[in-house]
């Protein structure tokens, strides 16, 4: 029997259940569900909608600050981005749960909105956020890849808070783009502090948090084979191409996940969903 914890509405009227790993709520969800939920959002011009894509490291994150769990709790989905969360509901009795993975959202999200509707445009995309021309190499890449793509806007935010003025600026920025999906590329939990602070000034349908899928599918950091990702040693490929800069997020992080989880599954310890 399915061990969804709770559920939602979602303009897509699919009803979207949320499973309980260490009280972070994410979302019993595959990529057909994902792409269909958010055309539905971006084609009842809904707002406020944002999405953290979530993986280990992530749920590890929520378990330090009770701040990010309540963001992540309150997002509109929270998308299983490693395979240790889809196998952890596949266990839990959902078995049609499988990995909607950053990079791989990103691009679909693209593709579907290439091919415009009867009564509607193509999706408009504008991308924020990581280091200096990231985001412009990436916007050309994309374009490339997905001819007749409409990303109307680009912004990368300096590395340092913005004043309220700066700020200000940056949402009439994006909202005078009109983009329908905003794409947020700052690390966790940076992006989803942002996607929640921001969820109700951006006039976008959505907003998502895609993190290093800026870096991968702009080319200037290596993705992991099919392969790995599927094996669930993504993040051992990640450790080796920048071990100074990972090596506390996998070889700290992981093994703790390991053994809280165990916890949970063994009714040790229990995590609300706030």
């Amino acid at each position: 029997m399915s061990t969804v914890e709770r559920s939602v509405w979602t303009p897509a009227l699919t009803r979207i259940g949320r499973t309980n790993i260490l009280g972070v709520g994410v979302s019993a969800i595959n990529m057909q569900m994902a792409l269909d939920t958010i055309d539905g959002w971006i084609a009842m011009r809904s707002r406020g909608q944002y999405v953290c894509v979530t993986g280990v490291h992530g749920i590890m994150e929520c378990q330090r600050d009770p701040g990010l769990r309540r963001i992540h709790n309150r997002a509109s989905l929270v998308t299983p981005d490693g395979m240790p969360l889809v196998w952890i509901n596949k266990l839990r009795g959902n078995g049609f749960v499988s990995r909607v993975y950053g990079p791989d959202l990103m691009l679909a999200v693209c593709e579907r909105g290439l091919a415009p509707g009867n009564d509607r445009p193509g999706y408009r995309h504008f991308l924020y956020g990581g280091n200096t021309g990231l985001a412009d190499r990436l916007s050309q890449r994309l374009e490339q890849r997905l001819p007749g793509l409409q990303i109307v806007g680009t912004h990368t935010p300096p590395f340092r808070a913005l004043t309220s003025e700066e700020d200000m600026h940056t949402v009439d920025a994006i909202n005078s783009a009109k983009p329908d999906v905003v794409w947020v590329g700052l690390s966790t939990p940076k992006q989803e502090r942002w996607l929640a602070e921001h969820a109700s000034s951006v006039h976008a349908s959505v907003l998502i948090g895609v993190g290093a899928a800026f870096d991968f599918l702009a080319g200037t950091k290596p993705q992991a084979p099919r392969w790995i990702q599927r094996s669930g040693f993504e993040w051992l490929f990640r450790l080796l191409s920048e071990p100074r800069r990972l090596w506390r997020r996998y070889l700290v992080n992981n093994p703790q996940f390991v053994l809280l989880s165990l916890a949970q599954a063994l009714g040790l310890k229990r995590w609300e969903i706030e």
